[in-house]
């Protein structure tokens, strides 16, 4: 996968209400920043992602400006994104302009040691070390 795929997986994902967990990197200094929290270490992103799916359905997920740069071993990602869901605990629809930005980790399935040695495209996986998502402001900046 590249990296642009992974964040495409991921949206998909989301509005297909899977498991999202599989998408971060099994690290104690991952974070993820959604609307109104912090997640710090992969263990809390993976409580919290679990929790978000439990309790959410309906997602409509949609990209509007996804940028990537891939940097070999590490990429870097933006995007304005409008997203909606209906939230089962509180039995409400929410609706929101958001921003995403965040940092990807090339990690490497094959059992290859060196993640160069591995042939283009073949059992590369990108991981996301960190994440953020924030509501837009009046502006839509």
């Amino acid at each position: 996968m590249t990296p642009e795929s992974t964040v495409r997986a991921y949206y998909d994902t989301l509005r297909d209400g899977e498991s999202l967990a599989v998408f971060f990197l099994e690290s104690p200094a991952a974070v993820k920043y959604g609307i109104g929290e912090r997640l710090d270490g992969y263990a809390a992103i993976a409580d919290g992602l679990a929790s978000q799916t439990a309790r959410t359905r309906d997602w409509t997920v949609e990209s509007r400006a996804l940028q990537v740069v891939d940097r070999g071993d590490h990429a870097a990602f933006s995007d304005r994104v409008r997203m909606e869901w209906y939230d089962t605990d509180d039995f409400e629809t929410h609706s929101y302009d958001t921003r995403w930005s965040g940092t990807l980790t090339r990690t490497d399935d094959s059992g290859v040691d060196d993640v160069d040695a591995t042939p283009a495209g073949e059992d590369v996986v990108w991981k996301f070390a960190g994440m953020h998502v924030s509501v837009t402001g009046p502006t839509g900046e």
